[in-house]
């Protein structure tokens, strides 16, 4: 396979979790896979295998030590970006699950915080933290009990 065909396949890969969490959050096929964590193993062994094969003395000299220019000069190179953009993927997935199963558990509104976490995944994280604090504010939060049918896989 192609480094660019990998690179597609990744974020081909995201977009049905993502869709679930946004689109269909309450339904119980969007619990049952959110509860699972295969989608972070599968992402993960693909960034291994592309830092793996990006690695060589320079790349390591520079994550070592890294400066600016040094990191500027790496993420030139298409091997490191598309291993850099599934560390991005596999993250903001994380993330945006993270989000998921706290709206799941609390009733806090998370559409435009898990959209906002697809696009800019530290942005969405915020945007949650800051709904999840309104809306403890303004709405008596209730906990929903965890079950194994609504709690992540351990």
């Amino acid at each position: 396979m192609t480094l660019d065909l990998l690179f597609q396949i990744a974020n081909l890969f995201v977009l049905p979790f993502w869709a679930l969490m946004i689109l269909l959050p309450n339904w119980g096929v969007t619990r049952k896979v959110m509860a699972s964590f295969l989608p972070f193993v599968a992402l993960a062994v693909l960034y291994i295998y592309l830092f793996v094969n990006t690695l060589d003395p320079d790349s390591a000299q520079a994550f070592s030590n890294p400066s600016l220019a040094d990191l500027a000069r790496l993420f030139a190179d298409e091997r490191v970006m598309a291993t850099g953009w599934v560390h991005f993927l596999v993250f903001d997935l994380f993330v945006g699950r993270w989000i998921y199963w706290e709206g799941q558990r609390t009733g806090v509104w998370t559409i435009h915080s898990l959209v906002l976490c697809l696009f800019a995944g530290p942005m969405g994280l915020l945007s949650h933290l800051v709904t999840q604090w309104i809306w403890g504010l303004v709405v008596k939060p209730t906990v929903k009990p965890t079950t194994a049918e609504t709690a992540p896989a351990e």
